[in-house]
């Protein structure tokens, strides 16, 4: 009779050890449906979903082995103590797990996007439970903990879709300032990567040691390659629209002052012998 007891409590407990691991899968794939609502990029439903399958199978497993007439309440009591050893042991994987999840459902960024965080900028390639992998601008694949992404800086570059870059333009102090403004912008406007909305712009930005510097400014499109495309066909442009016009850009000049009743400067040069 004893023997047949047990034999239905262990069936009992394998029928609801059975039915924990299909509401498991269950419960992942509406959570995973619900909260990424079809975006691929979003992976929130993915880490919240596979967490509450772990947190079934455990809640269920428990059950069931009671249910097969095990003692469960010792091994949970030596599986909290290891549990708080672990968790202080694996608390840098904890933070970037909770992190990851916070990623997620803040989104400062999607897959493919192009980011700077901390001392590295490149593509998003994946985030995961653990790191946001980047493929930066070399070809490099780097893994940032995501712990360290949520705690820096994160700069998007491809959020929106124009960036600004400005560069300077040092000219002769003799020069028609009016007149070097209007030649900047027309050689902006005959760069395909400038955009024609927003302007471009060029102000007098300083009085530097040997020239006047003009800040050109002009919106371009977000990516890094579009960004050094327009930077440098701006710098062509500006250039070769200065050679045609005359606009002198200076080299660095010192003027020496040797004081009262000084005014020559005798330079001798050595003999050559030949």
């Amino acid at each position: 009779m004893i023997d047949e007891l047990d034999s239905q409590r262990a069936l009992l407990g394998a029928a609801v050890l059975g039915l924990t691991l299909m509401l498991a899968v269950v419960v992942r794939r509406v959570t995973i449906t619900v909260l990424d609502r079809g975006d691929s990029d979003r992976h929130t439903g993915r880490v919240v979903g596979r967490l509450a399958s772990v947190v079934v199978v455990v809640a269920g497993t428990v059950y069931a082995l009671e249910l097969a007439g095990l003692q469960v309440g010792p091994m949970l009591g030596a599986l909290g103590i290891g549990g708080i050893a672990l968790a202080f042991a694996a608390q840098d994987i904890l933070s970037n797990f909770v992190a990851g999840i916070l990623l997620q459902v803040r989104r400062p960024f999607r897959v493919g996007d192009e980011i700077a965080s901390g001392d590295f900028e490149g593509r998003v390639e994946d985030v995961n439970l653990r790191s946001v992998r980047l493929r930066t601008y070399d070809g490099v694949t780097v893994y940032l903990p995501n712990a360290e992404v949520l705690q820096s800086a994160i700069s998007n570059f491809t959020k929106t879709p124009l960036n600004r870059t400005a560069i300077a333009v040092g000219v002769a102090y003799d020069s028609d300032l009016e007149r070097v403004r209007s030649i900047i912008l027309s050689a902006c406007d005959d760069v395909s990567e400038v955009v024609a909305d927003p302007p471009p712009e060029a102000w007098v930005g300083s009085f530097g040691d040997s020239s006047i510097n003009i800040e050109v400014r002009y919106w371009h499109a977000a990516d890094i390659a579009s960004r050094w495309r327009a930077r440098n066909d701006v710098a062509l442009a500006v250039k070769r629209a200065f050679d045609e016009a005359g606009v002198t850009i200076p080299f660095p000049q010192r003027t020496l002052w040797f004081g009262p009743g000084s005014t020559t400067l005798r330079v001798e040069g050595g003999q050559q012998e030949g």
